[in-house]
């Protein structure tokens, strides 16, 4: 297992690095410090020396990747990709372009919140979707399978911003059964994520449901489910002891997409429900043209998203007694 542990992060290694290259070449050749400072202060004031100032003011005034008019290793570290992107390997997010705020103050401060909403979210669509699709694969053909797939289907088909407006309107304004907006920390905060927890939830419904359903159905039709069945194995040891245990490597591969997004948060969610959490605080960084911010926010996203999948290829282990980690 260590040997194994140790290989993925040195195949992990080489990708951060290859990622926070490609996000440098975008933001300071394809997109210049020069566009930087015209997106940020618009073609009215962007004049020459007005944008030779905010380069100077937020450390693009250096060279790009090589310091010719420096001495020994400030030729390298004194450019903008070691000041503004090597950082980013240990985790020194820098600070804001727009107001120069701690970037990795504002990511610990924000993250509960995001949490707060999208770990329950995360673990009730689990729950909910992977019996729900158990049960229909079990009534295969029958008319609670084709109830569920005609709303899976409506389910799919509805935006997620109808779920939004539509929740607000009934719950938080028609029956007051919740806030219509805001955010409490602590175990008080509650009433404020739970309309989003469940809109969330509902969104997500209709994909995963006939996803999941399509695993199961494939697992049903195995040899190895019909003999179980033929040595008079009762049907709910082999739906939850044979098909699900089975059926849940392509629903963790599947599930691995979401993971970074249960510290990220939710964009459409956190922005309506005005939540306080990294969904709303990359979604002011791209209106404010933040550009640090973004940067930081892409590279914490790929970080997790490799974690999520070395969390999934340990779980492989659990769901899978065949799966050896080699």
């Amino acid at each position: 297992m260590l040997n194994y542990l140790f290989r993925r992060f040195l195949y992990m290694a080489p990708i951060l690095v290859g990622v926070n290259l490609l996000t440098f070449v975008l933001f300071f050749f394809v997109h210049t410090p020069d566009s930087m400072a015209r997106s940020v202060l618009g073609d009215r004031y962007a004049d020459p020396a007005a944008i030779e100032a905010w380069k100077r003011e937020h450390g693009y005034d250096l060279p790009r990747l090589w310091n010719a008019q420096a001495h020994g290793l400030e030729r390298v570290t004194r450019t903008i990709f070691w000041q503004k992107c090597m950082p980013l390997l240990w985790l020194d997010f820098g600070r804001s372009d727009f107001d120069h705020h701690s970037i990795g103050e504002a990511i610990r401060t924000r993250m509960g919140p995001s949490l707060h909403v999208t770990v329950p979210m995360f673990l009730l669509s689990f729950v909910v979707t992977t019996v729900t699709a158990l049960w229909v694969a079990y009534r295969r053909g029958g008319i609670a399978d084709r109830v569920v797939l005609v709303l899976c289907v409506a389910f799919m088909s509805v935006s997620p911003l109808f779920y939004i407006i539509g929740g607000q309107y009934l719950f938080a304004r028609v029956l007051r059964w919740c806030p219509f907006s805001g955010y409490a920390p602590g175990l008080d905060g509650w009433r404020f994520v739970v309309l989003p927890v469940a809109i969330g939830v509902l969104a997500g419904f209709g994909q995963q449901v006939r996803f999941n359903r399509t695993v199961m159905l494939e697992e049903t039709q195995k040899d190895y489910v019909r003999t179980a069945r033929a040595k008079g194995v009762s049907e709910p040891v082999v739906l939850l002891r044979h098909i699900l245990r089975n059926a849940l490597i392509p629903i963790l591969t599947s599930v691995v997409v979401t993971i970074p997004f249960l510290v990220m948060g939710n964009l459409l969610l956190e922005n309506f429900f005005g939540i306080p959490g990294l969904g709303s605080y990359v979604l002011d960084a791209i209106q404010r043209q933040d550009f640090a911010v973004v940067r930081a926010v892409v590279y914490l996203g790929t970080l997790l998203y490799m974690a999520g999948l070395l969390m999934v290829d340990l779980a492989y282990t659990w769901a899978d007694p065949r799966v050896r980690l080699g």
